[in-house]
């Protein structure tokens, strides 16, 4: 039976204003009264969560804290999704500190205005972090005096910081900086969050706890219109743990109501295969557009590709001055070029904070349709609060038109069976009930073997604090943790591990000739021990044997390892592998590869500009392009798409291929890359620049395993066919280089082995 579609009336929105404003904030005029709300409680909670709906100004109520008088003269961190946010916040913020006569010197530190900081008092990044907290004038001269930092970063930044990630010579300096000098901590838009930056927000969260820091003043502000149930369960489990934790809705006063969004005629469609998608979101728009020309709309989806043909489509209706792009890869020129447009095509890089205002500022909503496809709960709300926004306008009556593409599993689900007269409640309240729109891996991540990755911050922190009796606050802080993520091992089980990890990664770092004659020089106390019996039972299982029945000891292996040459450079070669294989557990990316530097003349990609930085992978798939090794240049969309794939070269049989390398983490070597159509290798000089001596992932049979692989498909995550070719056998498999597949894989039954031979567990 054929799926209907659903049509629903959201009824319009109000949020209530402040009547009676608190003389501290006297500087803002008005002001709502979620705002308010938590300056108020910031007075005596730890952790205050703003609620309020998208666009009500929830960054403005997270800066009200700084007005704090114990907050006034110390740094705080503003915590943005994406970089483009950042640039946008850090003006927000400079607003702010002006209005409130407020000390802070307000500067945005992503990966790229970093590189922009002088060279003279540091030239690696977190060299230069580590001496803007410490004393801004060191970096920026103009600042003067003894002014408090109001850094406004991203979620990069902040793990590599908290997680000790950093190179080593910085790695102390400005974790300790992160750790102590903060008196505000403010992140934005949290529910946007993947699992690994959840992971590192929560870890700070407890860490604050746990180490006195909430105590000694300390607030945390966390801002989300769409709340996810694994955050709300962790948030309870520490408020269990004695913090103290405040909720401000902003919409349970009734005394003044100011409109904040119109009623919203919502239409909610079954999302069709690719190519009829696409010409019937052509279709709309075109017909949307004839209708009522005077009314600007837009249409947000999650692949580049469909925003890039949709925007050929309508350009072959007539529509190329109408239509503007707001993508990953869009500069600075065709973002603002786009907001202007009565025809807005976008990828999910406007969920965060983008603010679709028009110039000159209309008197009603300036997106009065919208159409949209959303994956999960928290993509479809955060979109569906992009049109009909009237907050501030002084015309707020006139209805908006939405129109959502859901999975058709959410009609397999139920969502057919929707009161239509139940307007926003009952479209929640369905909503929530659909399994197809959770977010899995988030409380997944945490109750996996990725739980190993706390062990990285805790193990140094306990290095830290060897000689100090807060020592003891290691093992109380991961037993916090261990209860607020669910997790089931012991410390030690992971201190252990990551013990063997992290001697593995230095000996991975250093040069040959650093190591000469002792490929352990490096590598000191209990972590010699881990890392040697790690790879005796990875590598040498008779060994292992020998040393568990004590027929030999640790220190022969370590004089082996300094006699021999042979065994030196297995014991290298091993630990470049081991810690190259962690990369999809540990990795910050979720690419595969570092996006490339093209130009895109003819405007396949960008609307103004000719340059910008790109995906090879998508690059390689939807693109034809000549490259000169440093630059590569669009010259036409390829039709069909390629297919991406890898091919590896295995020294052994199939017995054995199937008993060490298939289900189980590790970076393969002798992997290439290839690009097909039709079964056709399309060579291009690319696939041998992206070449890597090692690529981590899994290998997966989607015979064997075809529940998973169907479930892998299902959710669109990427797997890549690869093909293994041994001593007399070749054979097509599966390649997944990310996490999602990694818990999918192990979520489904499939056992995986880590790099350690252990299991990678659910639990």
């Amino acid at each position: 039976m054929a799926h209907k579609k659903l049509a629903i009336v959201l009824e319009a929105k109000s949020i209530p204003a402040c009547v009676d404003l608190p003389p501290e904030l006297a500087f803002m005029g008005q002001a709502l009264q979620h705002q308010v709300d938590v300056f108020e409680k910031a007075h005596d909670h730890d952790i205050i969560l703003d609620l309020a709906p998208t666009g009500t100004g929830k960054t403005k109520a997270a800066f009200t804290v700084l007005l704090h008088e114990k907050n006034r003269c110390q740094n705080a961190v503003y915590i943005a999704p994406t970089n483009a946010l950042v640039d946008q916040q850090k003006q927000a913020a400079e607003d702010f500190v002006r209005s409130a006569g407020l000390p802070h010197f307000v500067i945005a530190a992503s990966a790229k205005e970093v590189k922009t900081w002088p060279s003279d008092v540091g030239t690696r990044p977190g060299e230069k972090i580590y001496n803007l907290l410490r004393n801004p004038a060191t970096i920026f001269p103009e600042v003067g005096g003894d002014r408090p930092v109001l850094l406004v970063t991203n979620p990069d930044i902040f793990y590599y910081a908290t997680f000790f990630a950093y190179q080593q010579l910085d790695r102390v300096n400005i974790a300790s900086q992160f750790y102590n000098s903060f008196a505000t901590v403010i992140f934005d838009e949290f529910h946007l969050y993947d699992a690994k930056q959840l992971v590192g927000l929560l870890f700070y969260l407890v860490l604050s706890h746990e180490f006195g820091f909430f105590a000694q003043g300390r607030r945390a502000i966390l801002l989300t219109a769409t709340p996810e149930p694994a955050c709300d369960a962790a948030l309870s489990s520490l408020k269990n743990q004695g913090v103290k934790i405040a909720f401000v809705d902003g919409e349970t006063s009734t005394a003044v109501l100011l409109p904040s969004q119109t009623e919203v005629n919502l239409e909610l469609r079954p999302q069709p295969d690719r190519d009829q998608f696409l010409l019937e979101l052509r279709d709309e728009v075109v017909q949307r557009v004839r209708a009522q020309p005077d009314h600007y709309g837009a249409v947000i989806l999650d692949s580049l590709y469909q925003i890039n043909r949709l925007s050929d489509l309508l350009q072959q209706k007539g529509l190329a001055n109408q239509v503007g792009r707001i993508t990953g890869p869009s500069p600075l020129l065709d973002r603002q070029r786009a907001v202007q447009c009565p025809i807005i095509l976008a990828t999910s890089t406007v969920d965060v904070g983008f603010n679709f205002e028009r110039h000159p500022a209309t008197d009603r909503q300036t997106l009065d349709w919208l159409v949209f496809s959303a994956c999960d709960r928290a993509a479809f709300w955060q979109r569906i609060g992009r049109v009909g926004r009237v907050l501030g306008r002084s015309q707020t009556n006139i209805p908006s038109d939405a129109i959502a593409y859901l999975s058709e599993r959410a009609w397999d689900e139920g969502l057919g069976s929707l009161d239509c007269t139940g307007g926003r409640d009952i479209l929640q309240k369905t909503l929530t009930e659909l399994a197809c729109l959770d977010r899995p891996f988030l409380s997944v991540y945490w109750q996996s073997e990725a739980f190993l990755e706390l062990a990285r911050p805790l193990l140094k922190l306990e290095e830290m604090m060897q000689n100090l009796a807060e020592k003891e606050l290691i093992p109380r802080l991961y037993q916090t943790l261990k209860k607020i993520l669910g997790g089931q091992r012991d410390w030690t089980y992971y201190q252990k591990r990551m013990q063997a990890l992290q001697a593995a990664d230095s000996i991975a770092r250093s040069k040959e000739k650093e190591l000469a004659g002792d490929p352990l020089k490096f590598v000191y106390g209990r972590a010699r021990w881990e890392l040697i019996t790690t790879f005796l039972k990875v590598e040498c299982p008779e060994d292992w044997k020998d040393l568990q029945a004590k027929r030999t000891t640790i220190q022969q292996y370590e004089q082996v390892f300094r006699e021999d040459t042979e065994a030196a450079v297995a014991l290298k070669k091993f630990c470049k592998s081991f810690s190259a294989s962690y990369a999809p557990l540990f990795g910050f990316r979720s690419s595969l590869f570092e996006s490339l530097a093209i130009k895109d003349p003819n405007g396949l990609i960008l609307d103004l500009s000719e340059k910008t930085l790109l995906d090879p992978i998508h690059l390689l798939r939807y693109c034809e392009f000549a490259s000169d090794g440093e630059e590569a240049e669009i010259t036409t969309r390829a039709e069909p798409p390629y297919q991406v794939s890898f091919r590896l070269r295995y020294h052994g049989n199939r017995l054995e291929f199937l008993a060490t390398q298939m289900n189980k983490l590790k970076a393969f070597e002798n992997c290439r890359i290839e690009r097909r159509r039709d079964n056709a290798i399309a060579p291009t000089p690319l696939l041998k620049k992206l070449e890597k001596e090692l690529i981590p992932g899994v290998i997966m049979c989607p015979i064997a395993n075809a529940p998973a692989y169907y479930r892998l498909r299902k959710e669109r995550i990427t797997a890549y066919p690869i093909t293994v070719s041994g001593n007399s056998f070749e054979t097509e498999y599966a390649f997944l280089p990310g996490l999602p597949g990694i818990l999918t894989l192990a979520m489904c039954g499939v056992k995986l082995k880590l790099p350690d031979d252990e299991e990678f567990l659910i639990f």
